[in-house]
């Protein structure tokens, strides 16, 4: 990433949610996206340590607890650290290395740009060693 680009902001906040007799209805973005997934982990499970030519990806975490890392591709610096409560949005931007510890059994949604069928998902995936 050139010097000249803002460090990404990684925690994203919520719009209040839409609450009525009914529930409540809580939008979590409003962007054009390729795919969605739910990613179930175990306590101790490690993802990522890679990280995406061209995708970038919101996550939010639904259930469980967990400390996500990034930083730009290339970088030798230690990666930045954020932990990650249930009902927090946040962004991993493409040329970021990243990983996340699922510091308990987890569900978590992942809205990406690119469409992750298999063959696409590799082709612009990186990996790196574990920078978590």
């Amino acid at each position: 990433m050139p010097p000249s680009e803002p460090e990404p902001q990684v925690i994203r906040m919520l719009r209040p949610p839409f609450i009525d007799e009914r529930g409540e209805i809580h939008n979590l973005l409003d962007t054009v996206l390729g795919s969605v997934a739910v990613i179930r982990s175990v306590k101790g499970a490690v993802r990522g340590n890679h990280y995406h030519k061209t995708d970038f990806h919101y996550c939010w975490l639904q259930s469980g607890g967990m400390v996500y890392f990034h930083r730009p591709a290339g970088s030798t610096a230690p990666p930045q650290r954020w932990v990650i409560q249930p009902g927090q949005l946040f962004y991993t931007p493409p040329l970021y290395e990243h990983a996340m510890h699922f510091t308990e059994d987890s569900v978590m949604f992942a809205f990406a740009r690119n469409n992750r069928e298999m063959p696409n998902y590799e082709a612009d995936t990186v990996r790196v060693p574990s920078i978590a």
